[in-house]
């Protein structure tokens, strides 16, 4: 007598969802990490991939409080709104912050302002200073493949040298979820949880979860200007030029980073639900569409890396 087969109505009632399948991935990395590591820190910029990251983070260890820190590169070009976000969320959870300054590291002659006045390329010094000084070994970043394609060359677990640097030709095999967080002193490994997730899926989870959000990535009025194709926010950084007109135009912002390269995109999406359906007919990738800083060259978020960027 043969065993009764599953009916497919039966398979599916035990299916996990997609969403499911990518937040039980990035839970168990959270996890192995802790395991494995003395002295992890998550990336936390108050952009929607580090929320997300660190919503998956607090579910990871619930009710347990969670077990490592977080780290903020300020540029001192941050839009106020994030800012703000940032600092609630952390008050909420009791967390620890680590916040490095690129404008301590000017004022210091560390570092020097560039031409155009973005802070975003120099954030590398100030992020490899406050890894080493807090003797961080595993960095949680956000980033994900569909992202940009030097991105998507990066592995889960991504090893970096003593000088915070990245060498595609070091990538490591990460077959059946095995993660290889072996290095040397002085090394670190930069951990990617979201690195198989799509702006559409972080959106989507965001509306199951009701996760909170800054305001600044729903359709709002704003003043700007045009640059090089771009609608960017004045600011003390250098914008907008003698030739460039303020403009109040209804916008919201796909990513967020430094204002002097982050640009808004036209938009009347006011809520989650439209901003998903704007997601899913758009061709252009969020950095391709708003980050000048992926701009400069065909290779320059590879070259950021190699030099110890996120």
């Amino acid at each position: 007598m043969t065993a009764a087969q599953p009916s497919p109505e039966d398979v599916n009632a035990f299916a996990l969802s997609h969403l499911d399948v990518l937040e039980s991935e990035a839970v168990h990395i959270f996890r192995e990490v802790a395991g494995e590591f003395e002295r992890p820190v998550i990336l936390f910029s108050g952009g929607k991939d580090s929320i997300v990251m660190l919503h998956l983070a607090l579910k990871a260890f619930a009710p347990a409080p969670l077990p490592f820190g977080l780290l903020h590169v300020d540029t001192g070009h941050n839009f106020p709104e994030v800012i703000a976000y940032r600092d609630r969320v952390v008050e909420r959870h009791g967390l620890r912050l680590h916040v490095a300054s690129v404008q301590e590291f000017i004022d210091r002659g560390q570092l020097r302002e560039r031409p155009d006045g973005t802070r975003n390329p120099l954030q590398t010094v100030p992020l490899l200073d406050a890894i080493e000084r807090n003797r961080f070994d595993a960095v949680f970043g956000g980033g994900r493949r569909d992202e940009e394609k030097a991105r998507a060359k990066e592995r889960v677990f991504s090893l970096r040298d003593e000088f915070g640097g990245w060498d595609p030709r070091r990538q490591r095999p990460e077959l059946w979820q095995l993660y290889n967080g072996r290095h040397a002193p002085g090394e670190h490994v930069r951990v990617f949880p979201l690195s198989n997730w799509t702006e559409l899926d972080v959106w989507q989870y965001i509306a199951r979860e009701r996760i909170e959000i800054p305001e600044i990535y729903f359709a709002h009025e704003r003043e700007l200007f045009l640059r090089s194709g771009m609608w960017l926010a004045p600011g003390e950084w250098g914008g907008p030029k003698d030739d460039e007109t303020v403009e109040t135009r209804l916008v919201r912002y796909r990513t967020v980073g430094d204002m002097s390269c982050t640009g808004a995109v036209e938009s009347d999406a006011k809520s989650i639900d439209q901003i998903i359906a704007e997601i899913a007919t758009s061709r252009l990738t969020e950095r391709g569409a708003t980050r000048a800083d992926d701009k400069m060259s065909e290779a320059a978020m590879e070259d950021r890396k190699r030099e110890g960027y996120f």
